[in-house]
């Protein structure tokens, strides 16, 4: 059986390999990285900016590859372009003038695939953007991200006939106090309704996680968007779950800095990790 390997493509992302005997197991972290490219041009402060950022996500699955599992990690920030996101999913009012007539946008978009503010009421440039910017983002960016993770679950797949991809993000919770519970918990898990993996899967992360004295809630706030959709077809085996982790116990959401809370965040979802192996394993 082929082994799967490690890949870097600069300022875009790493793929971490397994150490050893591979799993048809695949996280991403779409949106932990912090290399804001030479040619983002940005008129907000770099600290409103970078609070878009998942940070340290990558670091907390990074045991992902000593138990057999690829972790796939972006290195370029959500806030230039968001590959969370499809390719129209796109504000045209951020335009300066329309797009090519292949690339329709969206009337109506809440964030999407370029967000126009750092925070509400601040906003991340002082002019409309090029749509030819916009095209070299998903030239440079979106399309290899989507690509390398195809190939990646395209790889398991075929060699073991399924694949379980995990989708791994963070989520806000200003004003959460120590000891306080975050507007929805500690987790949420994200299948889309239930279509983008299979049920056990889920109740499966659900269920280990409670065990671990975390409040984990089912598509309560994040259902899951663009990755897990794409990635998610149960009925060919391939499933795919988004987990969303309250930033409030690992860092400070206003400095960035790592809590003391970090390690053992770290600590369990390492063991998360090991038991979806074993669980991987013993499907196939």
């Amino acid at each position: 059986m082929q082994r799967a390997t490690g890949l870097e493509i600069p300022g875009v992302l790493q793929r971490h390999a397994p150490a050893g005997e591979s799993l048809p197991l695949v996280f991403d972290s779409p949106h932990s990285g912090n290399a804001y490219p030479s040619e983002f041009a940005y008129r907000c402060p770099l600290p409103a900016l970078r609070r878009a950022e998942d940070a340290y996500v990558d670091e907390l699955y990074a045991a992902a590859p000593e138990h057999g599992a690829t972790l796939i990690a972006a290195l370029f920030p959500r806030s230039y372009i968001d590959v969370n996101r499809a390719p129209d999913d796109l504000d045209p009012a951020i335009l300066a003038r329309p797009l090519p007539p292949h690339l329709v946008p969206r009337p109506v978009t809440r964030v999407g695939l370029v967000r126009r503010h750092a925070r509400p009421g601040v906003p991340i440039y002082d002019k409309k953007l090029d749509p030819d910017d916009v095209l070299a983002r998903i030239e440079r960016y979106h399309t290899p991200y989507h690509r390398v993770l195809d190939e990646t679950c395209n790889h398991f797949h075929r060699e073991f006939g399924a694949v379980w991809h995990i989708n791994c993000h963070s989520m806000p919770s200003d004003g959460r106090r120590p000891g306080e519970k975050g507007e929805h918990g500690d987790f949420v898990l994200g299948d889309r309704d239930g279509t983008t993996c299979a049920s056990e899967f889920t109740d499966f992360v659900a269920g280990f996680l409670r065990g671990r004295g975390y409040e984990v809630r089912i598509n309560d706030g994040y259902k899951g968007v663009e990755i897990v959709r794409r990635q998610g077809r149960p009925p060919e085996r391939r499933h795919s779950l988004q987990i969303e982790v309250d930033r409030a116990l690992y860092m400070d959401q206003h400095s960035l800095e790592k809590l003391p809370g970090f390690d053992r965040l770290k600590a369990d979802l390492g063991r998360l990790v090991a038991a979806l192996a074993a669980f991987v394993r013993a499907q196939v």
